[in-house]
């Protein structure tokens, strides 16, 4: 997965993992070949690309490598974040004013198309932008035209367009914040940036270069990973991807003393002694779900704790029937349907799990089952 590699962009390919084949990338995952192949034959070409991913996730890189690739190489990178800017800030930094256009234009300014002009322009959280930038976001786009804020004459622009978001924009474009139009004409070509925890592979080539790095930094003798700290390391979920690994690993570095990165180096989260940060951005699938509820549990069980299914599973498992249960009002045989179990063993379950009594709410308690269902097993 990306990362960085270097301080200066520029570097970053003398250091490029020949495996992943990007420049300014470090990898040891097999998923970011497929990354690495859209990336390289997308380069070539001038199609609009929109880069996918969680924040952190390395998407500027991505972005970057297109960019260093492709037959645009020798003219202008120009980032611009939409999210960091007000709706007039952003209008001006990407579009140029002319004096006197607003309070506080004193000057003529030449915008980030314009600076871009021959090269390529990385548009990142391009889901920040207002309806009304995306009108002329389309507009340059298909016409490779606009006018500077307050000018009345059109400018032509030859630039290659990277967006970047970490949404998802159909569910933008359902909630009426983002224009379908827009997103099929930046769309074209979509990469998809897995996350960290997608792809543990990539975690002991990251640590270990982000360890030699700031090592150097700050001049100190770290150089060597524990193997039980690198277990941590690569079991850890990585909410906030690169850059979060990247934070602890440098904070390990400053703080810690030895040749060595040893668990207590390491913030409690990592070591299984607080609970992890929520995974923000998109919705977690249920097979994720799952797995952060098992991790949670074991943590609140303890180490040593025994009897794991009981103290993880059953509870799982009432809250479920009980649930389903309410959401059937109560009625066993549509309870038991839903659940995939028969009548008989539904009622054993609710009164294993003391759901056949009365709820405190004042919910009816769930009735016994009838002679026809006693029969079933």
């Amino acid at each position: 997965m990306p990362s960085h590699l270097s301080d200066r962009p520029d570097l970053a390919g003398r250091s490029a993992d020949p495996a992943a084949g990007l420049p300014g990338v470090i990898s040891g995952s097999s998923i970011m070949h497929e990354v690495a192949r859209v990336t390289r034959q997308v380069a070539r070409s001038r199609a609009c690309v929109l880069i996918v991913g969680e924040t952190g996730a390395g998407k500027e890189l991505i972005a970057r490598a297109i960019h260093d690739l492709s037959p645009r190489a020798s003219g202008p990178y120009i980032r611009v974040n939409c999210g960091a800017l007000t709706e007039s800030l952003l209008e001006s930094e990407l579009f140029g004013h002319v004096k006197g256009s607003f309070t506080g234009a004193v000057e003529n300014r030449t915008g980030r198309f314009e600076a871009a002009h021959t090269g390529t322009i990385f548009l990142d959280e391009i889901n920040s932008t207002s309806p009304k930038l995306q009108v002329k976001l389309l507009r340059v786009l298909q016409e490779g035209e606009f006018e500077r804020v307050g000018d009345v004459s059109t400018k032509k622009v030859d630039v290659r367009v990277v967006a970047a978001t970490n949404r998802e924009l159909r569910e933008e474009i359902d909630a009426g914040r983002f224009r379908e139009d827009l997103y099929y004409r930046l769309n074209v070509v979509p990469i998809d940036l897995p996350p960290l925890r997608d792809r543990r592979d990539d975690v002991p080539p990251l640590v270990n270069f982000f360890l030699a790095r700031y090592s150097d930094q700050n001049q100190r003798e770290m150089r060597r990973v524990d193997p039980e700290a690198m277990k941590l390391l690569v079991r850890y979920d990585w909410p906030g991807n690169v850059r979060e690994l990247q934070n602890y690993v440098e904070r390990a570095v400053v703080l810690g003393e030895g040749p060595e990165l040893k668990p207590e180096h390491l913030p409690p989260q990592l070591r299984g002694e607080a609970p992890p940060r929520p995974i923000r951005g998109r919705s977690p699938d249920l097979d994720t779900l799952i797995a952060d509820l098992v991790r949670r549990g074991l943590l609140a069980a303890g180490p040593n704790a025994d009897e794991l299914i009981r103290r993880i599973v059953a509870p799982v498992e009432r809250e479920l029937i009980q649930q389903v249960l309410t959401s059937c009002d109560r009625v066993q045989i549509k309870a038991a349907a839903r659940l995939g179990i028969n009548r008989n063993t539904l009622h054993k379950k609710l009164t294993e799990y003391g759901l056949d009594t009365p709820a405190t709410n004042g919910e009816p308690a769930a009735s016994a089952p009838s002679p026809a269902d006693r029969d079933e097993a």
